[in-house]
């Protein structure tokens, strides 16, 4: 059996020491903002859309970009991490859709969440600090990955 795979992007948005999650329904875990990388778009733009969407906060992408003179090319922000996600797992053990995740890392300017209309509604996210975290039953590469975005956005204070 062949495997899908899509491309997805994931932002942790950091405010104030914090994370946002939310619980996703169909999945039963709380995840950051992110989605699916349209056919017409990079993964960071996907990411900055998907938290303009789900959260109406307007995040600003901690950028680790290479200098390199690309006359014919861009450099793309990188993202922090990459991380393979099945998606769908057959009673067999096969696989049969995966999520290529670009993760990223993001500052907001607030808490104040109001996502667009067909989002779920507010009251699915909640902040978290690292200490909240690590006390938290929430998945441990989320609790890891939310503690490294908050401290490195938290390093990059004043941008």
């Amino acid at each position: 059996m062949e495997t899908t795979r899509h491309f997805t992007s994931t932002v942790y948005i950091v405010n104030d020491g914090a994370t946002a999650l939310h619980h996703h329904d169909r999945l039963g875990i709380r995840i950051p903002p992110g989605g699916h990388v349209d056919r017409d778009e990079l993964p960071h733009e996907a990411g900055i859309r998907e938290v303009r969407e789900e959260t109406g906060l307007e995040p600003r992408l901690l950028r680790e970009t290479a200098a390199i003179d690309a006359p014919a090319g861009e450099v793309l922000p990188q993202p922090a991490h990459m991380m393979l996600y099945d998606i769908n797992v057959h009673p067999d053990g096969t696989v049969g859709h995966q999520h290529i995740d670009h993760v990223y890392f993001a500052a907001v300017d607030s808490r104040g969440v109001d996502p667009d209309d067909g989002e779920a509604g507010a009251e699915v996210w909640e902040w978290y600090t690292p200490a909240e975290l690590r006390a938290s039953e929430i998945d441990s590469d989320t609790v890891d990955i939310g503690c490294e975005a908050i401290a490195a956005v938290g390093d990059h204070d004043g941008w």
